[in-house]
C-alpha cells in the first residue's frame, strides 16, 4: 500500500525556512527527514520517492534558483499535509478576499503568494481553532505591520510560525519533559507553565526585537501554542466520537 505524506507543524516550518534560505537544509532534506521520522520502518530513498506525494511537494523538491511563489491552490494543498489541519479551498479564498485581507495582502509574485504570505495563512488556520477573525486580526497586528513591507514587522511571519511550532512539537512529539525545580499543580497548570517557559527560551532567536516588544511576542507565542493544542484536542475528540459511534454501528 502506498504511504501518504504528512507533516508536523515543525516539519512545515522547517520547510518554509529552507525555501526562504534561512537554513542550510534544502527542501528535499527537510522532507526526507520528516519521512524518515514518521515512517521509521521504511527509511529508504525509494520508499520516500514512491510515497503518495502531492504535486506541490513534487514542485518544492525540484531545485530552483528563483524565489518560489505559491498559488492559493498550492498553499491549500501544502496546508492540508499538516497534521490535524482542515484547509478547505473555499474557506481560504474567503480569508484572502475578506476575513484577513488586510493581513495577507494581494499576491506579490504576479498571481502567486510569497512564502511569508503562506506562513501567515498557516498561522490564521491555527488561530481560528479558538479565536474569531476580529481577535485574530487584533492579535496578529500586534506583531505584523505593513503587509507590503515585512521588514517593519516585530517578528517575521515564518519565524513566528517556526517558533510556536517548535514549542508544540515538544509537547506533542517528545517524551514528557522534566519540569524545573519542584513543579506543583495540576496537569493543566504544569502544561501552562511548560509552554510559558519554552516560549521564553525562544527570545534569543528573535534577533533585533526591542526589549519593550518582547512581552508582546511572548503573549502572541503563548496564544498560538494554546490554539494549536486546542486543535489537537478537537481532532482527538472527533476521533473518539467516531470510534464510539462505529462500535454501535452508527454512521
Amino acid at each position: 500500500m502506498m504511504k501518504t505524506f504528512n507533516l508536523t507543524r515543525k516539519n512545515m516550518a522547517d520547510l518554509l525556512l529552507s525555501l526562504n534560505g534561512t537554513t542550510y537544509r534544502t527542501p528535499l532534506m527537510v522532507l526526507q527527514d520528516a519521512w524518515n521520522i514518521s515512517h521509521n520502518d521504511e527509511k529508504s530513498v525509494e520508499s520516500f520517492i514512491s510515497s503518495d506525494m502531492p504535486p506541490i511537494v513534487q514542485k518544492i523538491i525540484k531545485p530552483t534558483k528563483r524565489e518560489i511563489g505559491f498559488s492559493l491552490n498550492e498553499i491549500v494543498s501544502l496546508g492540508n499535509q499538516i497534521e490535524f489541519t482542515n484547509f478547505p479551498q473555499s474557506t481560504v479564498q474567503n480569508w484572502v478576499k475578506r476575513d484577513v485581507k488586510e493581513l495577507i495582502g494581494s499576491p506579490q509574485f504576479g498571481k502567486k503568494y510569497t512564502i511569508e504570505q503562506a506562513a501567515m495563512l498557516f498561522i490564521v488556520e491555527d488561530l481560528k481553532a479558538t479565536l474569531d477573525f476580529e481577535s485574530i486580526r487584533k492579535v496578529l497586528t500586534l506583531v505584523f505591520n505593513n503587509i507590503e513591507d515585512r521588514t517593519d514587522d516585530i517578528v517575521n511571519p515564518t519565524d513566528l510560525y517556526a517558533a510556536y511550532s517548535s514549542v508544540f512539537d515538544k509537547i506533542h512529539h517528545r517524551s514528557l519533559p522534566t519540569m524545573k525545580g519542584s513543579a506543583t499543580g495540576s496537569v493543566n497548570e504544569l502544561i501552562d507553565q511548560f509552554i510559558k517557559e519554552e516560549c521564553k527560551r525562544l527570545f534569543p532567536s528573535f534577533e533585533g526585537v526591542k526589549e519593550e516588544n518582547l512581552n508582546i511576542v511572548l503573549n502572541v507565542l503563548i496564544v498560538s501554542v494554546f490554539t494549536v493544542q486546542s486543535a489537537f484536542y478537537q481532532a482527538a475528540t472527533k476521533k473518539y466520537v467516531k470510534a464510539a459511534l462505529t462500535l454501535q454501528g452508527i454512521n
